[in-house]
C-alpha cells in the first residue's frame, strides 16, 4: 500500500498528466510495441493510429490518480475496460509489461520532473491499480461461456445496408443464453497483414435457435480501410471458419426497468436489437430514437417494421433533418436511457441527457471505440 506520502506524489502529478497524458500514452505504446511486437495481435492499430486508445489510456490512468483515496470510484471503468480485456484474451501476466513501458513512458515524456521518488511512487500505484483489474478479470474468464477463441462456420451472410452485414455462425456445441447488449469478439489473419486482428462487434438477437448473430460494418476505405471490416465483407464467406472469443459486455439490459428510451446512432443500432428484442418479450414501455444518414443506411428494416406496434419508433435521417439535439429527447425524465453509437453520437446525446436534466445514473452508453475515450 502507498504511504500518504507517496499518495501526494501521485496526485501531484495530476495536473502534469492533464497536459502530457497522450503524449506519455502514445510514447508507452510505441516502446512496448517495439520490445514486444507480438502484442500487435492484440491491439486494434486503427485505433492506436487515430490516437483514440492512448486518449482512452490517458483517460483511465487520470481518473485512477484523481481517485487514488477512493478506488471503488473507478470500479466501473474496470468493469467495462475488463470486459474488452477478457473477449481479448488479456492475461495477468501481461500488466507487469505494460507497467514497466507506461513508466519509461512518464519518465521520458516528464524528464527531471519525474523524479525517482514520484517514479517509485507510481511504481507502486500502478501494481495496486494492475491488482484491480486481474482481480475483476479472474472472475470475468471463470465466468465466461468458454475459454479462449472457439471456430464457427458462417452459416449466414446477409446485407442489411450496402455497409452493414449480418453474419450467423454456429459450432457443434449448445450456444449460451445471450444478455441483450453484449458482444462478441472475431479473430483473423488478413492475407498481406503481419498480425492477428481482434475487433468486438455486437450481438443484434439472443434468439439463437438457427445460430449466432452479429453485424459488421464496413469501415473507412483505401488507407484508411479497416483491416477486420473489410476482411469479414470481402474474404470471409458462407461455409467459411472464424474464431470467436464469449459474448462480453456491461452494456446490458436492465429488466427492472419499465419504461425505456433507447437512442440508436446508424451501426450503433445492432445491440439496441437484441435490447429491444428481450424488452418487447418482458411488455416494457418502449421509445426507439434512430438516427442514420439516409434510408439507405437504416439497418434491420424489416424487424423495425415488425416492431412498429410495440414500440414507438422514430426515425432521424440526418441527411434531410439534421442531428439529433437536447429538445429530441426531451420528455423522458422517468425512462430508463440506452445510448449506443459512435464516440462523437455518444458523447452528443450523454451532452443532451444532461442538458435535459437527467439522472445519469440511468443513463446507459455503449462505444464504439475506447471507452474511455468520452467523458461523462
Amino acid at each position: 500500500m502507498l504511504t500518504n506520502e507517496e499518495k501526494d506524489l501521485v496526485k501531484a502529478t495530476v495536473p502534469l498528466l492533464k497536459e502530457h497524458g497522450s503524449e506519455i500514452t502514445s510514447t508507452f505504446y510505441q516502446r512496448m510495441f517495439e520490445d514486444h511486437d507480438e502484442l500487435l495481435n492484440m491491439f486494434n492499430q486503427t485505433n492506436q493510429k487515430f490516437g483514440d486508445q492512448p486518449k482512452a489510456l490517458a483517460n483511465t490512468v487520470l481518473a485512477a490518480a484523481e481517485h487514488i483515496d477512493d478506488l471503488e470510484a473507478i470500479v466501473p471503468a474496470v468493469i467495462g475496460i475488463g470486459h474488452k480485456h477478457r473477449a481479448l484474451n488479456v492475461k495477468k501476466e501481461h500488466y507487469p509489461i505494460v507497467g514497466k513501458y507506461l513508466l519509461i513512458g512518464i519518465k521520458e515524456v516528464l524528464g527531471d520532473v519525474a523524479t525517482d521518488d514520484i517514479m517509485n511512487a507510481w511504481e507502486k500505484y500502478y501494481n495496486q491499480i494492475a491488482q484491480i483489474f486481474i482481480d475483476v478479470e479472474e472472475k470475468m474468464y471463470e465466468e465466461a461461456a468458454w475459454d479462449g477463441f472457439k471456430p464457427f462456420i458462417v452459416k449466414e451472410k446477409e446485407y442489411l445496408t450496402d455497409d452493414v452485414i449480418r453474419f450467423t455462425v454456429q459450432n457443434d456445441e449448445a450456444l449460451p443464453e445471450i444478455i441483450p447488449g453484449q458482444y462478441i469478439t472475431v479473430k483473423v489473419k488478413p492475407k498481406d497483414y503481419p498480425y492477428e486482428a481482434l475487433r468486438h462487434y455486437s450481438i443484434c438477437s439472443i434468439n439463437t435457435a438457427n445460430g449466432l448473430q452479429f453485424a459488421v460494418k464496413r469501415e473507412g476505405e483505401k488507407d484508411e480501410a479497416g483491416v477486420v471490416s473489410h476482411y469479414l465483407f470481402d474474404e470471409l464467406n458462407e461455409g467459411d471458419t472464424i474464431e470467436l472469443s464469449a459474448p462480453a459486455g456491461d452494456f446490458l439490459l436492465d429488466h427492472s426497468d419499465e419504461k425505456l428510451l433507447f437512442i440508436a446512432g446508424g451501426v450503433g443500432l445492432t445491440p439496441i436489437m437484441s435490447m429491444v428484442e428481450s424488452a418487447v418479450k418482458h411488455n416494457k414501455d418502449i421509445d426507439l430514437i434512430i438516427s442514420t444518414t439516409d434510408k439507405t443506411t437504416l439497418p434491420f428494416k424489416e424487424e423495425l417494421e415488425s416492431l412498429k406496434d410495440k414500440v414507438n419508433i422514430t426515425i432521424r435521417y440526418t441527411k434531410d433533418d439534421g442531428y439529433l439535439t437536447a429538445n429530441d429527447i426531451s420528455g423522458y425524465d422517468d425512462y430508463s436511457i440506452y445510448i449506443s453509437g459512435s464516440l462523437a453520437f455518444n458523447q452528443a446525446m450523454i451532452n443532451a441527457s444532461l442538458d435535459n436534466e437527467y439522472d445519469m445514473s440511468k443513463v446507459h452508453y455503449e462505444a464504439f471505440g475506447p471507452r474511455m475515450s468520452l467523458a461523462v
